[in-house]
């Protein structure tokens, strides 16, 4: 993943992402309803596995791979693949669910999970504050989550 600080990260991504969907790494269930509660169960599981600046980004109107970014920032490496491995475990047992792909678990820095209608992003801080997700999707509406309060 790129480092320039432009568009390039979010190009990168999209085209990474679409390659994966176009070698038929599954199927998208394209109801908005079920792509919520997704997220927000994932949000969950990364909130309560100390995940901290958790915000969703619903991007249906601007790309067709997904339907939400979760973009989450864990502390250090440790926190950043327990949290993914966490999620991975929970929705494999409760959902019957599995990431088409996973990427950046070596360095652990930003780690993407792609369930294709939701994609994970799990930052460690100066990952997260270098490549500005929020800001490069600045125009997308944000999705309610639903997390407890958190200090």
């Amino acid at each position: 993943m790129s480092a320039t600080g432009s568009g390039v990260e979010r190009i990168e991504t999209e085209e990474k992402v679409a390659a994966a969907r176009a070698d038929g790494a599954g199927e998208r269930a394209h109801d908005w309803g079920t792509s919520v509660d997704l997220v927000r169960r994932v949000a969950h599981i990364v909130d309560d596995k100390q995940g901290t600046d958790i915000v969703a980004v619903d991007v249906r109107e601007l790309v067709s791979y997904t339907d939400v970014l979760l973009i989450a920032t864990a502390r250090n490496e440790r926190l950043a693949r327990a949290i993914v491995e966490d999620v991975r475990l929970a929705l494999k047992h409760e959902r019957g669910l599995l990431p088409s792909r996973t990427e950046g678990e070596a360095d652990a820095s930003w780690i993407l999970v792609d369930y294709l209608d939701c994609v994970l992003h799990v930052f460690q801080p100066e990952s997260r504050e270098r490549y500005r997700l929020e800001q490069l999707w600045g125009e997308a509406p944000r999705v309610e989550l639903e997390l407890r309060e958190s200090g």
